[in-house]
């Protein structure tokens, strides 16, 4: 909640993250041609990907929603680009989403609130990428989700050397109710 009322692009691009699972590095790139919202799909180039291969992501309503509201432009505009004066339209930087977490720490520390921190790690602040990706991990696991769904939604490899070549379905259609299920948990319902 505190996330979706923080204004800037950086807290888009953490919340795209969040909402997709994704690196920081995939979010950062985005391009409006990597977007099809009829099919509510992102296919994140191998280029940006970890392993070098591309990575078809769905996206939740929540995602096509944030999506709709951004400023549209060309193809091959950034989503999320940056608004620092002589980076006007350059990606924004790794650490402007770790300033937003930042900033909601302090935030939420001045309020009363115990902050953002991540306790597995010594308690210090929480980083995007444990947000996204590590937070969404802990919840399949919590929920039921399918270790084979839950990894390939995080583009991880799965399996060993042979059973990877055997195994190349992206499970799509699986995953699209579990990323619909993981907005609604993000959104508090």
């Amino acid at each position: 909640a505190a996330l979706r009322a923080a204004e800037g692009v950086g807290a888009r691009a953490l919340e795209f993250a969040i909402l997709t699972a994704a690196r920081s590095g995939e979010v950062r790139g985005a391009t409006w041609r990597e977007i099809d919202l009829k099919v509510k799909l992102w296919t994140v180039p191998g280029a940006r990907m970890k392993r070098g291969k591309p990575h078809a992501v769905p996206l939740s309503d929540a995602a096509v929603a944030l999506l709709k509201a951004l400023p549209r432009g060309e193809p091959g505009d950034l989503l999320f680009p940056s608004t620092q004066p002589g980076y006007e339209g350059a990606q924004v930087s790794d650490m402007t989403l770790s300033a937003v977490v930042r900033r909601l720490h302090e935030a939420d520390v001045a309020a009363g609130g115990p902050g953002f921190i991540d306790p597995q790690e010594g308690d210090r602040v929480a980083t995007p990428h444990g947000i996204a990706r590590s937070t969404f991990r802990d919840w399949c696991s919590e929920n039921g989700v399918p270790r084979e769904i839950a990894e390939r939604a995080l583009a991880h490899a799965v399996g060993n050397k042979t059973e990877a070549a055997y195994n190349r379905t992206a499970l799509l259609e699986q995953r699209r109710p579990v990323m619909q299920e993981w907005a609604a948990h993000c959104k508090g319902g």
